[in-house]
């Protein structure tokens, strides 16, 4: 069973940054790729990116491709979201998943593990 914690989230005004961690126990962390997620109020939860195990590749939604970026050490079983001018748009909540197969896709149910997720509010 793998614990997800996220952290690091909060109020940010926009054209900020901010930088979310996911923590992550149980299991072995450097099998699973790694998304993250995000849900804002009345709509669904929407990809924001991945990266694989080891972190040669990583993939982003459009929305966010060149602002947000991914990285992990695996070794103390983390993974970050770096996110750059912050927009509005980017109030949600946002959630780390972990894969157990590997895969950097964008479809909420190859993910087999969730956080508990962590709210993020960009003012204008």
């Amino acid at each position: 069973q793998v614990q997800l914690v996220e952290s690091g989230g909060g109020l940010v005004q926009a054209g900020g940054s901010l930088r979310l961690s996911c923590a992550a126990s149980g299991g072995t962390f450097s099998n699973y790729a790694m998304g993250w997620f995000r849900q804002a109020p009345g709509k669904e939860r929407e990809f924001v990116g991945a990266i694989s195990r080891r972190g040669a590749s990583t993939n982003y939604a459009e929305a966010v491709k060149d602002r947000f970026t991914i990285s992990r050490d695996n070794v103390k079983n983390m993974v970050y979201l770096q996110m750059n001018s912050l927009k509005p748009e980017d109030t949600a909540v946002y959630y780390c998943a972990a894969d157990l197969y590997g895969s950097t896709g964008s479809a909420s149910h190859r993910y087999d593990y969730w956080g508990q997720g962590i709210q993020v509010t960009v003012s204008s």
